[in-house]
């Protein structure tokens, strides 16, 4: 059993959300870092993208599931369980995920000044 997930993973001011360069949809990097460390549950998966409803969570797993990254494993009961765990492919995504993050931290400062600006002349 792997070890739970952190609730506090994915800062509400995490530089994921300024960064231009997206995988996916606006979850799919954020999940597939929560895939990182083995499969998971996706009431597990809830935990660290508290601010993502279970619907769009649901689309972000099949689209992932559908472009080969994210492998879906459903176990017969009881009780019933799905787990998800990354792909060799998907797992060939933690490297650029990885330097789109640092690229993201060294440039924090100069992408929070453009969303600022942007705000303001909106």
């Amino acid at each position: 059993m792997s070890e739970p997930l952190d609730p506090e993973m994915f800062d509400p001011l995490c530089p994921s959300d300024l960064s231009p360069l997206r995988f996916g949809d606006k979850w799919a990097g954020m999940v597939i870092r929560c895939l990182e460390a083995g499969p998971r549950r996706f009431s597990e998966l809830r935990v660290p993208l508290r601010g993502i409803t279970a619907k769009v969570l649901t689309q972000s797993l099949r689209s992932l599931e559908r472009d080969g990254l994210v492998r879906r494993t459903a176990f017969a009961g009881p009780p019933r369980r799905v787990e998800y765990e990354l792909t060799a492919l998907g797992r060939s995504l933690l490297g650029p995920i990885n330097v789109a993050c640092e690229w993201a931290m060294d440039h924090w400062d100069e992408l929070i000044d453009a969303r600022e600006a942007g705000l303001k002349a909106g």
